[in-house]
């Protein structure tokens, strides 16, 4: 796509560089720019300065730095060509010699100076996007933004050219924020025939789903309002089956705690194409939406995920309570709010200090998020007060007290 702003008008063609020599002259920020999606291109990548910044020295095993003045023999068997110094006149060198060699080359600070320009590119699917506006990189930037964006959430009926072959794509939504879900799970819920989602998922996004996506609310299956997890096993093979394009979506990362895993294995039980497409874990990102750290230089170096659907002394339950207590990292309780005071209860007989810092962090990143502050010695009695019920996320350590302090100022029993 280009706009034509003067006599110059650009022939678009997408080159083929993998296992190409590429030479990129200069070492600054734009270089580096360039370097990346060179290198993302599969391109043999040289690089002549007489510096580069930290970012291009860290690449030095990916690609070929030459440390010093550039040479016209420089771009001796090169495909292509990118002048990028902060020198006009070294640029219009490197210029003079890419035409003598007959190749290519885009000059960053003067494009009509060189014999070919870079496009704003975007990425969707196994769809590229190159845009063109002749000296408006801006312009072209907003307008690939523009058309990425409609790709992905399935506006543009050139989605329909992408990958919706029949089966299973497991979908991790994340916290719950629609914002925070990931590119690669909206481009699936954009190519879905089906979606089966639970209460986690974040529901604002099954709002933009079109008309003809069947939406299987799996809490509402004929076996009950709590579908079993064989029932949504059956619903998503059944369907794939059948030709569809699958998408299991729900909250979270769909591998932690989220029983993922099974959904897989039913899928390759049953011969059933099947991908994965991770969501940021609640484990993490509810934490750090409210600035609660799960790790912290000199207070916590590991920390800990546990699920807690089940109470300490259950025959079930794989944790090794004991074990646990004596961590000095930090604890993120999910699934535990019904179980919570017998965690607490469990990890003050093990030897935890009562006063170690809580917080319970209740609808994250949702419009009704809020975080209730707590030990483990109060704990119990703060989630009563302070009405939590599910979903919650519940941080046990003194990276909580780190992100807290005003509320933790006063060191009380048993943190003197």
């Amino acid at each position: 796509m280009t706009d034509r702003g003067d006599d110059s008008r650009p022939y678009l063609a997408g080159l083929v560089l993998t296992g190409r020599r590429v030479v990129v002259v200069g070492g600054g920020h734009v270089a580096q720019r360039r370097v990346s999606g060179l290198l993302g291109a599969g391109a043999d990548v040289t690089v002549v300065s007489l510096e580069v910044t930290p970012a291009l020295e860290g690449l030095a095993g990916e690609l070929t730095l030459v440390l010093r003045e550039f040479t016209e023999t420089d771009l001796d068997g090169a495909w292509y060509v990118v002048a990028a110094t902060d020198d006009p006149a070294v640029n219009a060198r490197v210029v003079a010699a890419a035409d003598a060699r007959h190749t290519f080359c885009v000059r960053a600070d003067d494009a009509l100076g060189g014999t070919a320009w870079t496009p704003a590119v975007g990425h969707h699917g196994s769809v590229t996007v190159g845009v063109l506006g002749n000296r408006e990189p801006r312009k072209s930037a907003a307008l690939r933004d523009d058309i990425v964006t409609a790709l992905r959430d399935g506006h543009l009926t050139a989605s329909e050219a992408l990958d919706r072959s029949p089966g299973v794509v497991l979908v991790g939504g994340g916290p719950g924020e629609p914002e925070l879900v990931t590119v690669a799970a909206r481009h699936a819920l954009a190519t879905a025939d089906v979606v089966v989602a639970d209460r986690l998922a974040p529901r604002e996004l099954l709002d933009e789903l079109g008309p003809d996506v069947e939406l299987i609310d799996v809490a509402k299956l004929p076996r009950g309002r709590s579908a079993s997890q064989q029932s949504i096993n059956e619903v998503i093979v059944d369907r794939a089956r059948a030709g569809k394009r699958v998408v299991r979506f729900k909250g979270g990362d769909n591998f932690v705690f989220g029983r993922g895993y099974e959904e897989l294995l039913a899928c390759a039980a049953a011969d059933v194409p099947v991908t994965v497409v991770p969501g940021l874990s609640s484990a993490i990102a509810v934490p750090a939406r409210v600035g609660i750290p799960v790790t912290h230089r000199g207070i916590a170096h590991e920390f800990t995920v546990i699920s807690g659907h089940l109470p300490p002394g259950h025959p079930e339950s794989l944790v090794a309570w004991d074990a646990v207590a004596g961590l000095r990292g930090t604890l993120v309780l999910l699934m535990a709010v019904d179980n919570a005071p017998a965690i607490a209860h469990a990890l003050l007989d093990g030897g935890r200090d009562a006063a170690t810092p809580v917080a319970v962090i209740v609808d994250g990143t949702m419009p009704t998020e809020r975080t209730v502050l707590s030990t483990l010695g109060t704990l119990a009695d703060d989630l009563v007060a302070h009405r939590v019920v599910p979903p919650a996320i519940i941080v046990v350590g003194e990276v909580v007290a780190v992100a807290r302090p005003a509320h933790y100022a006063d060191p009380g029993p048993g943190r003197d």
